[in-house]
Order: C-alpha cells, then sequence, then structure tokens
C-alpha cells in the first residue's frame, strides 16, 4: 500500500524536508492508521520518508497498527519518481506479505498510475491499497491486479 503523509503546515523559513504536521494533519493521521488496521492485513514492512510530516504520520498511523510493522525510513523515498518507488517494492522483504511506503507526491500519484494505468488524485492522508499475486520484486506496469482507494480524515 502507498500512504501520503498527512496535511502539512508551511511555517515561514522552514525547509520542506523539516515542515511539520498542521493541526488537520494531526487529527487526520490517526484515521489512516485506524483505517489500515480495519482495511487492510497486517502490515510487516514500512518504509517512510524521514522527512518531518511523513515521520510524524508515520508515528500517529503507526500507534493503530497491530504488531508493530519492521519500519526503515529511507532517503531516497523524499523526492523520489514513479521509477524510484518502484525499486523500492521491488526490495520489499520476500517474507512480507503486506507493506506499505509513507511518502510523497508526485512520486506516489505517478507509481499508482504506473501500475494500475489508472491516473489518480492522492490528496494528504490519502491510501493506495494494491493487490498483486506476484512477488514484490516483480513489480511492474503489470503487477497489479486489484486497487482500493480511500481518504481517511480525523
Amino acid at each position: 500500500m502507498l500512504v501520503r503523509h498527512a496535511k502539512s503546515a508551511h511555517p515561514d523559513g522552514v525547509e520542506d524536508f523539516k515542515r511539520p504536521l498542521a493541526e488537520r494533519g494531526r487529527r487526520d493521521a490517526p484515521a489512516v492508521g485506524r483505517w489500515l488496521r480495519d482495511n487492510a492485513y497486517a502490515i510487516e514492512a514500512v518504509r517512510c520518508s524521514p522527512a518531518l510530516r511523513t515521520r510524524q504520520t508515520w508515528e500517529l498511523a503507526g500507534a493503530h497498527i497491530p504488531a508493530g510493522p519492521q519500519v526503515s525510513f529511507e532517503e531516497r523515498i523524499y523526492g523520489a519518481t514513479a521509477h524510484q518507488l518502484l525499486a523500492i517494492v521491488r526490495e520489499m522483504p520476500v517474507t512480507a506479505m503486506t507493506t506499505a511506503i509513507i511518502g510523497h507526491n508526485p512520486g506516489l500519484e505517478d507509481l499508482v498510475h504506473l501500475l494500475t494505468g489508472e491516473p489518480v488524485e492522492l490528496k494528504t492522508s490519502a491510501v493506495a491499497l494494491l493487490s498483486s499475486e506476484r512477488a514484490w520484486s516483480d513489480a511492474d506496469e503489470s503487477w497489479t491486479c486489484a486497487s482500493t482507494f480511500a481518504k481517511p480524515r480525523g
């Protein structure tokens, strides 16, 4: 699954990487976690951008995910293109049935389009739940066989 970070603030003088969540983002991120808990299989691996807003999104959403998945913060997710994100999908642990990438647009939207053939708008806190019967390492333009989209709000 792909998760776009929750709504972020735009404080003056703060570089993009260090932007925190806005009040609305702090309300919506836990709703993302509840949606994931209620609508997805147990998440076993998470790859998250290290930008402050994505880390905060995961901290608030992840508190609602049982069994604490393996989480790694990967610099290459910040500003990644669809093809760079696809490389991360291909590297997901072979034993993990359900994984998540917490990241940013336009890369996430472009990756959904690449994998499903459908243009999609992923607003803040949006979730794209993509399914395939093939291995992570086989991910390509024909890999996805089903998709669900949600915009959980708090």
